[in-house]
């Protein structure tokens, strides 16, 4: 089943065009990744897919629906979106972020309610943040503040959750918090989960789908084991590299020509291919 679909999908600025005709649809309930060089794309196509670009043409289909022809809370019932980097104002607690995420379900006649505290409850327990419920946002760390977003967006109680650059200036250790973070949510809540990481390996590790952005274009896409191989690499990112089996996970593991110090007894055609 189709989460969301791209149908002749032109998208640009200016005179720029930026994501050209697309045509592709990310599977339900399944993890998508969003890989390619910087500036390729995938932000743009992401911020298209929540209806925050308008398409110079063709449309996004969400749940069988042109989401140009939804409203903006009807949208946002249905998928939300963490940009990269947010902002939020100076002094917001944390439960006062997740309570924003409840923003499709208010009305003039319809205020908060028991549902709605019952959600961001909820949204708080998933994320382990209800310890932190009361601190300021600027106070947390990286990996809690990345832990209080996702939070907001789970209090949104969509089906589709879009996430760009997610593990953004986090550590190894918080980058992998948050990746078990989403992977659980998918396999426990079955939410179709689309986002875009710059870490190959990662992308590899998580996703059951990665979709390789090229020249406007969706150069590959598949499980990463059918897809990501050298040749890839080397199309889409400009870099020579081998690819071999993760020890742990039996995913592709890229590891990248260059320069640097060698171990001696190293295997010169282990790292040359």
């Amino acid at each position: 089943m189709k989460a969301l679909e791209t149908k002749s999908l032109t998208l640009g600025y200016g005179d720029t065009v930026i994501i050209d005709e697309l045509n592709h649809f990310f599977p339900k309930g399944e993890i998508s990744v969003l890989i390619g060089g910087n500036g390729c794309g995938k932000s743009t196509l992401l911020r298209s897919m929540a209806r925050l670009l308008k398409p110079k043409q063709g449309g996004v289909i969400l749940n069988g629906q042109d989401i140009a022809n939804m409203s903006t809370k009807a949208v946002a019932r249905k998928l939300s979106i963490l940009p990269q980097s947010p902002s939020h104002p100076e002094g917001l607690t944390v439960l006062q972020l997740v309570k924003q995420g409840r923003y499709p379900y208010q009305s003039w006649f319809q205020q908060w309610s028991k549902e709605d505290e019952a959600a961001v409850t909820r949204a708080l327990k998933s994320t382990n943040m209800e310890e932190f419920a009361e601190r300021t946002v600027d106070s947390l760390s990286g990996g809690q503040r990345q832990r209080a977003w996702i939070a907001m967006t789970l209090a949104q109680e969509t089906d589709t959750i879009l996430l760009d650059e997610p593990t953004t200036y986090l550590d190894m250790a918080h980058q992998v918090e948050i990746l078990d973070l989403l992977y659980d949510l998918n396999q426990q809540e079955q939410r179709t989960i689309i986002m875009v990481l710059h870490d190959l390996n990662l992308a590899c590790r998580y996703a059951d789908n990665v979709v390789a952005i090229q020249d406007k274009k969706v150069y590959a896409h598949g499980k990463p084991e059918s897809v990501i191989e050298p040749k890839l690499v080397e199309d889409v990112f400009g870099m020579k590299c081998q690819v071999i089996e993760d020890p742990m996970f039996g995913t592709p593991l890229c590891l990248p020509h260059g320069k640097g110090r060698r171990v001696k007894g190293a295997s010169l055609q282990a790292v040359e291919g």
